[in-house]
């Protein structure tokens, strides 16, 4: 079996998803129940209360929020990963089935919590958060049946410091056997012994998708590209770095790519790394360049940052297409 070419090659699986428009993409690792809070002046002290303008629940994580995000970009999307055996599970798996994401790889793990998070939404955007790992940290190699990989033509995973970096290693070269390519995005902030946790996964990604914290942390380079190229060194076959209001930056070992943000009001920066890593990948399924991925990732980011979750809005693949090109002859980058 032909591993994925590097450099940005077009392989040959996404040579025949292009031909066809196919893509099944499974996500694994770290799916999360994020609860929103929107309206907040501060936190209230000692048995004060506050009334808030809006508390909502969505399917969030670096592999639950991207196989939503991707379920609306056509992709046929499986979630792969572990939840709790409380109500959390059941609301995650409604929110994800009615997005039409195969939730059938998603196993409950009796006496654990399912992850969640509270997210006290800023007027600006920014959210500080409250978390519970809860069911993702008991997320292993078990959990992951040959079954659940053979039909895939592409294997994100989010958070692979939770499997550890051998492991991470041996499940994306068991989609690569399959004929998959593959992509990886790091949940933990950038830390030197994050990378040196999950080093052993860098030589099976095909796409590495961190924002620029976590590659300066990582690598302690004073610049994002110089970074980037560092763990491209480190075994990464292509590295697409979200950069917030700055857009996207990709790098491979042949060329440096520049994309930037649209600009939009931002309601709420949850999930815009996930739904950048969604476009991205939807984007080179179609065959697509690396500039128009990195262009459709986002485009799709400001899909999301205009509304509150991981699921605001309703929008397609062609949605987003429109607002792009719309977005670009309008001068909105």
């Amino acid at each position: 079996m032909d591993v994925a070419p590097r450099a940005g090659s077009r392989s040959k699986a996404e040579e025949e998803h292009a031909m066809g428009d196919v893509m099944k993409l499974g996500c694994a690792g770290v799916h999360v129940l994020d609860h929103l809070v929107t309206g907040i002046e501060s936190i209230p002290e000692h048995n004060d209360g506050q009334v808030v303008e809006t508390i909502c629940a969505t399917a969030a994580g670096t592999a639950g929020g991207t196989a939503l995000v991707a379920a609306r970009l056509g992709a046929g999307v499986r979630s792969i990963g572990a939840i709790g055996d409380d109500v959390f599970a059941d609301t995650l798996l409604t929110l994800l089935a009615r997005e039409g994401v195969d939730v059938s790889g998603l196993v409950r793990k009796a006496g654990h919590r399912t992850s969640a998070s509270v997210l006290p939404v800023r007027p600006n955007g920014d959210r500080p958060a409250w978390h519970c790992i809860g069911a993702n940290a008991a997320f292993g190699l078990a959990d992951v049946s040959g079954e659940l990989l053979r039909d895939l033509t592409h294997l994100h995973l989010g958070g692979p410091e939770f499997l550890g970096g051998d492991a991470a290693a041996s499940l994306l070269a068991r989609a690569r056997s399959s004929g998959a390519t593959n992509s990886v995005d790091v949940l933990a902030p950038g830390d030197p012994g994050m990378l040196e946790w999950i080093a052993a996964a860098l030589p099976h990604t095909d796409y590495l998708l961190p924002n620029h914290e976590q590659v300066l942390g990582f690598t302690g380079a004073d610049d994002v590209v110089t970074g980037a190229r560092a763990l491209v060194g480190a075994g990464a076959g292509c590295v697409a770095v979200t950069r917030g209001a700055r857009g996207a930056v990709v790098v491979t070992a042949d060329e440096v790519v520049e994309v930037p943000a649209y600009a939009v009001k931002v309601v709420d920066t949850t999930g815009c790394g996930d739904a950048f890593s969604a476009g991205f990948l939807r984007a080179r399924s179609l065959g697509l360049g690396l500039r128009e991925a990195a262009e459709l990732g986002c485009a799709t980011s400001a899909q999301v940052i205009g509304g509150l979750g991981t699921d605001a809005g309703a929008y397609t693949l062609d949605d987003v297409r429109a607002f792009a090109a719309t977005a670009d002859r309008l001068g909105m980058r």
